[in-house]
């Protein structure tokens, strides 16, 4: 086994990483390949949505893990179709697309966060951006669907009324939410923090 691919947990990392979170971090790939995962087995009717939550305070330890998941998936699950979907990216390239992102920035820096909500309330509404989503960031037949960069999206976009949108939409295919907050199996709190929007149709990945 090359350095790559050992675990995250044995790499020395100059910031101080959170012990726990490495462990349940490094359950996620055996988890998400998992023939029972991938199958949907167990969940019943329900659609295989799963998040993952963490502190937000290690925002970056698990962005460098997600890294270094794609890389293990690549090499040691070459025959799944993984695709990592960065939500921050690809607000800007629907912003950009709809000719609203230069706009959007100027708004926010001469009028506030609150002009630039009441102005992409529309435009954002779900039933507009999670097609626009599937359509230009995710393969034609994907495996696997992993989500993240919801608290960069804040408060533009809610991971709750996201996953409602997507839900009808993405068959059985299995996704999971990485969220910085905490998921109690029905309410989303990020940050944990922002008051939990009630949330139930989804499991935790890793408890």
């Amino acid at each position: 086994m090359s350095h790559a691919d050992t675990p995250l947990a044995n790499r020395q990392a100059a910031r101080q990483d959170d012990p726990q979170l490495k462990d349940r971090l490094n359950q996620v790939a055996e988890k998400i390949t998992s023939p029972a995962f991938l199958s949907g087995q167990g969940l019943g009717n329900e659609i295989g949505f799963w998040i993952f939550d963490y502190p937000p305070e290690h925002e970056l330890q698990v962005r460098e893990y997600l890294t270094f998941l794609e890389g293990v998936l690549s090499r040691q699950h070459s025959e799944l179709t993984v695709d990592h979907v960065n939500l921050l990216r690809v607000l800007r390239d629907y912003l950009q697309e709809r000719g609203f992102l230069d706009k959007a920035i100027a708004m926010q820096q001469t009028k506030g966060d609150a002009a630039l909500l009441k102005a992409l309330r529309g435009p954002l509404h779900m039933d507009k951006f999670a097609p626009f989503l599937i359509r230009h960031a995710l393969s034609e037949d994907p495996d696997i669907i992993l989500l993240s960069g919801v608290g960069s999206v804040w408060p533009v976009m809610r991971a709750h009324s996201l996953l409602n949108a997507l839900h009808g939409r993405l068959g059985h295919k299995p996704l999971v939410l990485f969220y910085p907050g905490s998921y109690d199996g029905q309410s989303l709190t990020l940050f944990n923090r922002i008051a939990g929007n009630h949330y139930y149709r989804a499991f935790s990945l890793v408890p």
